[in-house]
Formats: structure tokens, C-alpha cells, sequence
């Protein structure tokens, strides 16, 4: 049975207590927790455990929360600090339940040796939390920027507690096919986001443009068909746009569930 989780950053300009009130009022499964929703409460005064309390009493199951980036090449004091952060995150996961934390890759560009070093060590900061990493591609990056370049890092990596994050809306801007979906295991796949890519107008670097399924690009139905067979985890509706965040934030929520259910 299909669970839909709500990105947080999708309603970015929302407080954090409004949009799990939205998604719970709106129909959503689940909400995805960044690590920024936690900055911006420290910011404000509140407490991580704090912020776990909120979540909680919103009654919303969590489908994954976000890491803080750059563990992949950091190097000395900022190594150990980005590591703690790391774990520390894996811990919040825990602690509501989730058995996903998530990763972009880094911007920039590194030795492919260390970025699999550096896999196995959050590999085994993920262990010791009883959580999974689901590492996805930037199309905008430098680097690891396409499916098979993360596939084939985790694969020399080799650590049960490290998996794919599939993006659509990466997937679509870095010329992914459904071909290559094929390909991709039950195994292998640890987590799933998704947005639709406008027809036109992409700007190189520029990613806050996103839509909900079924208004651009992405071909929808042979994905989620391709999902039902071989998924049985979260779908997180992730679609920062710049746009929808100055319009009504339970209006962009209810449109977004709606459309993804005519096409799942």
C-alpha cells in the first residue's frame, strides 16, 4: 500500500508547527524532516528534544530526516564536526521512530576513494542508530550527478546500511530512462522523492522550480508502475518552488497529494 510523505522543504516558508498541522489536515501519510527544521528552532529558542515533541504529538509517522551535507570530503575539525552532526541526526531519526536518514552528495568534486571511505564510516554511524542512508544524486552537481555514478559508489562501498535515494526530478535533469530503472534492485533502493521537471525555462544550477506529478516532464505512470512492483517504502513529495511558497501552503499540500494520486 502507497505512503505519501511531505517534504518540509516543499512548504519552506511555512513554520515547521504549520506544515505537519497541513499535511495531517490534507491527507498526507507521513512528513520528511530536514536538518535546517531543527537549525531553525535552535534559532528560535527551542530544543532539538523540542522539536521531537512537536512531531510527535502531530501524530504524523516520519519517512525520513535530513543529514547535514559535506561528510563526503571534509577533512580535519570540519570532518569530526559534519560526523557528529551526522550521528546526530541518525539519532532524532530514532528516537521518532524513522529508519531513514537522507544525504545529497557534495557539491563539489573529490577522490572517489575517499567518498567510499567516508560512505562506510556514516555506514556504521547509521548502524550504530539502527537506520539507513539513502544517498542521492545532484543533477546540478559536479561530480555525482546521474544515478549510476551514486550506484556505482555505494556498490564499491558495500555497506548494508547505505542505499539509493531515487529523485525524479534529478533523475529527469540528468537524462535518467526508465531503462535504467530496470536495472535498479529492491536491494539497492532505500528511499524514494519526487517532483515533476518543468517542460521549459531550466536553468543550469537552479532547482526551486519543481511541480507536482503529472504538470511537467517526468513520465509518472511508468515510474510509480515500476515503483509498485519493486518499493514498498515512503514516497516523499519533495517540490521547493518559489511560486507555491507564496501561495496558500494547504492549498499547494492538497493539490500535490491529489495529483499524485491520479497518476499512482
Amino acid at each position: 500500500m502507497s505512503k505519501f510523505a511531505l517534504h518540509t522543504w516543499t512548504l519552506d516558508t511555512t513554520p515547521l508547527s504549520d506544515v505537519l498541522r497541513v499535511a495531517k489536515a490534507t491527507g498526507w501519510d507521513a512528513i520528511e524532516l530536514r536538518r535546517l527544521d531543527f537549525k531553525r528552532a535552535q534559532d528560535a529558542g527551542q530544543s532539538p528534544a523540542q522539536v521531537l515533541d512537536l512531531v510527535k504529538a502531530s501524530g504524523l509517522p516520519v519517512a525520513c530526516v535530513g543529514v547535514e551535507v559535506g561528510w563526503m570530503f571534509a577533512e580535519g575539525g570540519e570532518r569530526q564536526r559534519v560526523l557528529d552532526a551526522f550521528a546526530e541526526s541518525c539519532g532524532w531519526a530514532a528516537a521518532l521512530g524513522c529508519a531513514t536518514v537522507m544525504s545529497p552528495v557534495d557539491r563539489g568534486r573529490g577522490e572517489v576513494n575517499r567518498a567510499v571511505e567516508s560512505l562506510r564510516e556514516v555506514g556504521a554511524l547509521a548502524a550504530k542508530h539502527g537506520v539507513r542512508l539513502a544517498l542521492e544524486a545532484n543533477s546540478q552537481a559536479e561530480q555525482f550527478n546521474t544515478l549510476q555514478s551514486i550506484r556505482d559508489l555505494l556498490r564499491r562501498a558495500d555497506h548494508p546500511h547505505c542505499g539509493v535515494l531515487l529523485d525524479t526530478y534529478h533523475l529527469q535533469r540528468s537524462g535518467g530512462t526508465l531503462a535504467e530503472l530496470e536495472t535498479l534492485s529492491a536491494k539497492e533502493l532505500a528511499y524514494f522523492q519526487y517532483s515533476d521537471v518543468p517542460a521549459q525555462g531550466l536553468k543550469a544550477g537552479a532547482v526551486l522550480d519543481r511541480l507536482p506529478p503529472g504538470k511537467g516532464v517526468v513520465p509518472f505512470r511508468n515510474i510509480f508502475a515500476w515503483l509498485a512492483k519493486h518499493y514498498s517504502g515512503f514516497l516523499s513529495y519533495e517540490a521547493p518552488n518559489t511560486v507555491a511558497w507564496g501561495q496558500n501552503p494547504e492549498a499547494v499540500a492538497r493539490e500535490a497529494l491529489a495529483a499524485t494520486r491520479a497518476l499512482w
